[in-house]
């Protein structure tokens, strides 16, 4: 069962009662948030990530309407949306709602008969904190309505549908990963995945290990250029190296020896963002290895060694990042710390012995400084299932 305290199922279930009224049509579908083990900035160059689902997770509730509109209602965020399902346009300034609008645009292009509809979400993803929360809500929108409506996607279907959504109407340039794994996640389950062909398999979390995220609370914002900027680099790597090797499509089918081959006909940043990702794509195959070998100390070390080509290479962590990853390596029994999502701020992921977890959590509220957001948040999480429904009243209670 997803994580969901008595505070947020009461202002979820005030604000459905508020808006629904009756609550005997509604529908509820819940998508997790992910947490990428190991394999950043990858999945959009063909290559190898390691992510997990979490118990962290977004629920939307869901009933139909007799007219021809979509209202879409937040417990958190704002304003409130309301559009025809015959004209459905970008709203300006990224506001979150697009990601549903765009998400109802792409089941009509499948041929989807979209009703009406009313929409309340609730989640206990942090936002800004790169653990998914727009995949979240776009791959739900999508689960759901493929319920109400059809059509319904197999998990590939629509982890792929909503990439695009994000791509093409939302505006931000990401990979396959994130829509992935919120679809197609296992309990007790990473999920290695080749980004190029989409082929997966699930791989066993050892139940001594425990997956620790801790939320610097210094928000990201995957709209802002850095994201989309090292995207171009990666691509103006793979035009460099394929300039006397025209079967590099993608720096998935680049090795070192190639890069440092093209290197005089790259600027040095572009150099440096393609080593990471090369030099990451292996650090993904061996950690999958070391995981079912049960090597957590190999694992453990190869998340250390990506956080630092991320910082040193990729240059997409922060000081907000460093410190949180300097503090949770220091912990006895703590194996392995890196940032997780794009970066830029957001969240890091810790494996450690389940034992460490309370001195884990006590060395970061201490230690880590206030930031204007608040103070950092720790998370202890297992991975969980991908987007599923669920009765209403095994997450509401009482309705």
């Amino acid at each position: 069962m997803s994580r969901f305290d008595s505070d947020f199922t009461r202002r979820l279930l005030d604000k459905a009662r508020g808006t629904f009224g009756s609550m005997d049509a509604v529908r509820c579908f819940v998508a997790p948030g992910r947490v990428n083990l190991i394999g950043e900035h990858t999945d959009y160059n063909d290559g190898f990530v390691l992510p997990a689902a979490l118990d962290l997770a977004l629920v939307a509730l869901l009933a139909p309407r007799e007219d021809n509109k979509a209202i879409v209602v937040s417990i958190d965020k704002g304003p409130d949306d309301e559009f025809a399902l015959d004209n459905i346009p970008r709203l300006p300034n990224h506001e979150w709602t697009n990601y549903v609008r765009g998400v109802v645009l792409a089941l009509q292009a499948k041929g989807g008969q979209i009703g009406g509809f009313t929409m309340v979400v609730g989640s206990t993803i942090p936002v800004g904190s790169g653990l998914s929360s727009s995949a979240a809500l776009e791959v739900a929108t999508g689960f759901g309505l493929g319920k109400l409506f059809g059509p319904e996607l197999s998990g590939p279907e629509l982890a792929t549908m909503c990439q695009r959504v994000e791509n093409e109407f939302v505006g931000v340039n990401c990979g396959i990963m994130d829509q992935f794994i919120v679809a197609n996640g296992q309990a007790d389950h990473a999920l290695f995945l080749d980004c190029r062909d989409l082929t997966t398999e699930h791989v066993p979390i050892p139940s001594d290990l425990a997956i620790v995220i801790c939320d610097t609370r210094h928000p990201h914002a995957l709209t802002d250029g850095p994201y989309n900027e090292r995207r171009a680099s990666c691509e103006e790597a793979v035009e460099a190296i394929a300039a006397d090797q025209p079967a590099v499509t993608a720096l998935r089918d680049a090795d070192m020896d190639l890069l440092n081959q093209a290197r005089g006909r790259m600027s040095e940043p572009v150099y440096k963002r393609a080593r990471h990702v090369i030099t990451e794509n292996r650090r993904v195959l061996d950690s999958v290895r070391a995981l079912k070998q049960g090597d957590a100390v190999t694992f453990g070390r190869l998340m250390n060694e990506s956080h630092d080509s991320l910082k040193d290479d990729y240059g997409v962590s922060c000081d907000q990042l460093d410190q949180m990853v300097n503090i949770c390596r220091g912990v006895d029994g703590v194996l392995g710390s890196r940032l997780t999502g794009a970066g830029f701020g957001g969240c890091t992921v810790t494996l450690a012995r389940t034992d460490a977890v309370e001195r884990l959590s006590e060395a970061v509220l201490t230690q880590y400084p206030v930031q204007p957001e608040g103070p950092a948040l720790v998370y202890r999480s297992r991975a969980m299932a991908g987007v599923r429904e669920e009765d209403p009243k095994a997450i509401l209670g009482d309705l």
